[in-house]
């Protein structure tokens, strides 16, 4: 997994270990280094980093991916080159569980525990679980995107609708009983995921509906209005890899 300094592009593993951590492999400054595309050779989405000790060569998931990447690295070589201090980069200390998909709290839980189990849920792990990345532009978009309010959600094999509060921050979604309640019930991270409209064979019979999904984990969430369903729809797409709405 590859972690984007302003002066040092990392790249790691993760690591066997009580805590989970991710180790550290090696290291490339940013500075003196060049960024090339690579077309002809049999891996796809590849882009060659040369002007180090050696060249190293990194395949992206996607084109989009691949193109963030060098883009990314393009503007940390700029900032490198400016001269500003280094940033020292140490061992790489996520916390230590993820859990693919939501997980409801039905018993009763300190305050504690709860926080500590929604900050495992951190953005590093969710990238490593569903091999995706983020850009910084992905980061600005979710400092400018951020929303709460009421929705019914429902699962996919389930027939009731349930209303909860939802706040959307940071790629994930939280969902609380009210909006005077200090800590989340669940949440959802949703990196990896697509929104769009339900289809035909979902069998949805309700207006402002709208699906999340990735791989097999499908949500429903069913807003009040025509407007705050829009709303959702605008700002949910700013974490998601595509809108189909």
């Amino acid at each position: 997994m590859f972690f984007l300094f302003t002066d040092t592009l990392m790249y790691s593993s993760k690591g066997i270990t009580p805590t989970n951590q991710f180790k550290v492999h090696g290291q490339i400054p940013l500075k003196g280094i060049k960024v090339e595309d690579e077309q002809n050779r049999q891996m796809t989405n590849c882009f060659t980093i040369t002007g180090s000790n050696k060249p190293v060569v990194i395949a992206a998931s996607t084109p989009e991916e691949k193109q963030r990447w060098m883009s990314d690295i393009n503007t940390g070589i700029m900032i490198s080159e400016r001269g500003d201090k280094p940033v020292q980069v140490g061992s790489i200390d996520p916390d230590n569980v993820f859990d693919e998909s939501e997980e409801e709290h039905s018993s009763p839980r300190g305050s504690l525990d709860r926080i500590a189990h929604h900050r495992a849920n951190t953005t590093v792990h969710v990238c490593w679980h569903r091999n995706t990345s983020v850009s910084m532009a992905d980061h600005q978009r979710a400092v400018e995107n951020q929303l709460s309010g009421y929705l019914l959600r429902k699962f996919k094999n389930s027939n009731g609708w349930q209303k909860l509060w939802v706040v959307f921050t940071n790629f994930c979604l939280f969902f609380y009983k009210s909006y005077q309640d200090d800590y989340p019930l669940a949440s959802l991270p949703l990196l990896g995921y697509t929104v769009e409209q339900p289809a035909e064979s979902d069998d949805i019979k309700k207006d402002y509906v709208f699906k999340l999904q990735f791989k097999t984990h499908v949500y429903f969430f069913r807003a009040e209005s025509e407007y705050t369903y829009g709303r959702w729809i605008e700002v949910l797409g700013s974490a998601t890899f595509s809108s189909k709405v």
